[in-house]
């Protein structure tokens, strides 16, 4: 204990005076400090990319959808519109060949197996049928079931 300095009889001022300052660690690193961590931050880094562009292709490969929901809406419960809506978003969506030729009970059919539980099979189905050739009434139910097989079928189904 020979190199501590004395401080008997100092006063409080000049013991402050003589201490040191404490010595500051190394600074942390910020860099992984295994290259495993690089090749986490690169696997992560791709899934995000790959993510990206899985949701951006799948965004604008759904246009066709917002599109036709924003036209139903526009067009209120008009089934002639409804009728018009559905078949142009059906030759979007599905080859041309499988949906253009399609008329009565077989376009019915195709609604329904694309997107089970749509409900045309009922009256919404005869209303669809009817709406191109004879004038009706707005149809509150066949836009419903317009709008549930807009937003729920399935193009790769069984055409």
């Amino acid at each position: 204990m020979a190199d501590l300095p004395e401080t008997d009889g100092r006063n409080l001022v000049e013991l402050l005076d003589m201490l040191r300052p404490i010595p500051e660690p190394e600074p942390i690193s910020m860099l992984p400090a295994t290259q495993g961590w690089v090749w986490l931050g690169l696997v992560v880094l791709l899934t995000l990319a790959a993510l990206g562009r899985w949701g951006w292709r799948r965004w604008r490969a759904n246009a066709y959808r917002r599109a036709a929901l924003a036209e139903l809406e526009a067009a209120g419960d008009d089934p002639a519109a409804t009728a018009g809506i559905l078949r142009r978003a059906a030759l979007v969506a599905f080859p041309r060949r499988k949906v253009a030729g399609l008329l009565g009970p077989d376009w019915l059919e195709f609604l329904d197996r694309t997107c089970p539980g749509a409900g045309f099979s009922g009256a919404a189905g005869e209303a669809l049928l009817r709406a191109p050739y004879r004038e009706q009434a707005p149809n509150p139910e066949l836009t419903r079931s317009a709008r549930h097989w807009l937003k729920s079928h399935r193009p790769g189904a069984d055409a």
